[in-house]
């Protein structure tokens, strides 16, 4: 007579196999989850004069602003090399203020793209930042905008940056700070340009990445200071009276 307990074993040693794979598969999405998100020393705002002028003068109602934009580079030579994970406009300091990320892959990409001799190493300052504004002189034809015609395009460099150096990662942090941004009514489009630092050479030639952070077709949302930015920004005062 067969032995029928063997179904059963078999059974059980299926379900047993199908449940830990799914805690597997649970566990490396958490993992990838927490290792993604921004570290400590990116995820706070960098204090500076504007900011705490206009926070003294403001408080708690401190505006901050930003669209839903696309956050990765999708093009056909950078897709998924570049990525703002936060970014914020802060009208009454005339800032801009963001966090750039790319992943080990990018730097594996580079090489091939550059043809370097090996991979660049992690700690190496390879891309450039700067923040283009984008207003339109023909503000009455809106034609001319689609061929790029009668456009003013103005660069601003960052007044300030941290790199996190703390977390050992699958990512490349930097929080990036920059001042005198206004969005005068003429403003079509604010982007953020990534250049590879050995070929910047006056940014006369295309960035490396682009990325959208303002147009006039998209929607603003509103946030408040976070707690530990408040208390950041309240030291940074205190430290300089």
């Amino acid at each position: 007579m067969p032995n029928s307990r063997t179904p059963r074993i078999i059974g059980r040693v299926i379900k047993i196999l199908f449940t830990l794979l799914i805690f597997s598969v649970c566990a490396i999405l958490l993992w990838r989850v927490c290792a993604s998100g921004d570290p400590k020393t990116v995820d706070r705002m960098i204090v500076n004069e504007a900011l705490a002028n206009a926070y003294e003068k403001h408080g708690d109602d401190l505006l901050l602003r930003y669209q839903n934009q696309n956050t990765i580079t999708q093009d056909k030579h950078n897709s998924g090399y570049f990525s703002v994970t936060q970014y914020v406009f802060i009208p009454e300091a005339e800032q801009v203020q963001l966090v750039f990320r790319y992943n080990k892959s990018t730097l594996e990409k580079v090489s091939k793209d550059k043809d370097l001799d090996k991979v660049p190493d992690k700690d190496e300052d390879l891309f450039d930042v700067t923040l283009v504004v984008v207003t339109d002189l023909t503000p009455d034809d809106k034609k001319d905008n689609e061929k790029g015609e009668n456009l003013l395009r103005v660069r601003v460099e960052s007044s300030a940056h941290v790199k996190d150096t703390e977390s050992k990662r699958l990512y490349t942090y930097y929080r990036y700070v920059f001042d005198g941004i206004t969005l005068p009514e003429n403003t079509v489009g604010v982007y953020a340009e990534i250049y590879y630092v050995p070929e910047i050479n006056g940014y006369e030639g295309e960035p490396y990445g682009s990325l959208c952070l303002y147009d006039t077709e998209h929607k603003w949302f509103e946030e408040k200071l976070s707690r530990a930015d408040k208390k950041a920004i309240e030291a940074w005062i205190e430290d300089h009276k």
